[in-house]
């Protein structure tokens, strides 16, 4: 039992001292044990209240300062071939992509967390669904989804939507 303890105090404490994101198996191999009791020791830690995030290059804390300058929504549509595109497209205007979200019939918002800000971040996550064969959350809206983006102002938002209109994934619902 107190290894127990001890194992998710450090998980708690690598995670928080980590300037970057750490993967289950860094942890597990880091610690000595599978990745899945690494998996399960961050949903005790979940639900004990600590604010653990996965994302697809690891689990984080969250920042308590965001990152600064103007934050929105902006809904896209596109083909699952297409999302790296889209991703790159972004991220070469400069964007900050922190998540994706669907809407979905059954359980409602779903939201993923991304954390994409380089050409590096794109490459990561792709070869992340890539490995893992994952269905993009997109897939269950038919393409439509959210990304929740943090642009430098006004001005630089609406060259954004232009850029993402002009390459078709700009999603106007009528």
């Amino acid at each position: 039992m107190e290894n127990t303890v001890l194992r998710r105090e450090k998980i708690i404490e690598m995670i928080r001292g980590s300037q970057v994101p750490i993967s289950a198996s860094f942890l597990a191999k880091d610690l000595g044990v599978s990745r899945q009791v690494i998996v399960g020791d961050v949903a005790l830690l979940r639900a004990e209240g600590y604010e653990i995030i996965a994302t697809a290059r690891g689990y984080i804390v969250p920042v308590v300062t965001k990152k600064k300058g103007y934050v929105r929504k902006i809904a896209c549509r596109h083909t699952p071939e297409q999302m790296k595109d889209e991703l790159y497209l972004l991220v070469d205007l400069g964007v900050y992509v922190e998540d994706v979200v669907i809407e979905h019939e059954v359980y409602g918002e779903l939201t993923g967390s991304l954390g994409i800000e380089s050409r590096e971040d794109v490459n990561l996550f792709m070869d992340k669904l890539e490995k893992s064969q994952a269905k993009l959350l997109s897939e269950l809206t038919m393409g439509i989804h959210l990304h929740t983006i943090t642009c430098e102002d006004v001005k630089h938002f609406e060259k954004v939507k232009k850029a993402l209109k002009d390459a078709g994934y700009l999603c106007v619902i009528d």
